[in-house]
C-alpha cells in the first residue's frame, strides 16, 4: 500500500471488528485483504507501550509473544472482515494453537510491524493460517496459527 491508498480498515473499523483495546489491541490498520484468503495489517511499535517499561528499560524489545498475538489478531481481522460478506459467520475468533513459531530479528520502538496471514483452511469454525511478521521487508517472526470461531 502506498501513502495515497486508503486502508481496508482504519482504527475505528478495527474497534468494531476486534474486542481488544489498549494496551492489547495490536493492529493499527488493515492494509490489504483478499476475503477468505489473506490479509496484510500494520502495527506501529512505539516506546510508550507498557511492555517496554520492563522488557527491557535500557534496551526496549517487543516481546515475541506480543508479535504472535499481533499475528493472531490479523487472523481474526481476516476472518471477521471476510464474514462481513457472510453475516451468519460473524462472531469472535479465539487463538487456539501456535505451531512452528520462529523469531529471527528483534522488534523495537519505531518499527512498523507488517503482519501477514494466509488462510490455509477453514473447517467447522476452525481457521488455520500461515503467518509472517516483518519490519522493513525483513522477516522478524513466523508461525502457523489455529483460531476457533464462536458465534457472536
Amino acid at each position: 500500500m502506498n501513502s495515497e491508498q486508503t486502508p481496508v480498515a482504519d482504527i475505528e473499523r478495527i474497534f468494531k471488528l476486534l474486542p481488544h483495546r489498549y494496551p492489547f489491541l495490536l493492529i493499527d490498520r488493515v492494509l490489504e485483504i483478499e476475503h477468505g484468503k489473506r490479509v496484510r495489517a500494520l502495527k506501529n511499535v512505539t516506546y510508550n507501550e507498557p511492555c517496554f517499561t520492563g522488557h527491557f528499560p535500557e534496551h526496549p524489545v517487543m516481546p515475541g509473544v506480543l508479535v504472535l498475538e499481533a499475528l493472531a489478531q490479523a487472523c481474526g481481522a481476516l476472518a471477521l472482515l471476510s464474514a462481513e460478506k457472510e453475516p451468519e459467520r460473524r462472531g469472535m475468533f479465539y487463538l487456539v494453537k501456535i505451531d512452528k513459531a520462529r523469531f529471527s530479528r528483534l522488534v523495537v520502538p519505531g518499527d512498523q510491524l507488517i503482519l501477514e496471514a494466509v488462510q490455509k483452511r477453514l473447517l467447522r469454525g476452525m481457521g488455520l493460517y500461515d503467518c509472517i511478521a516483518s519490519v522493513d521487508g525483513k522477516e522478524v517472526a513466523c508461525a502457523e496459527i489455529l483460531c476457533a470461531g464462536r458465534p457472536g
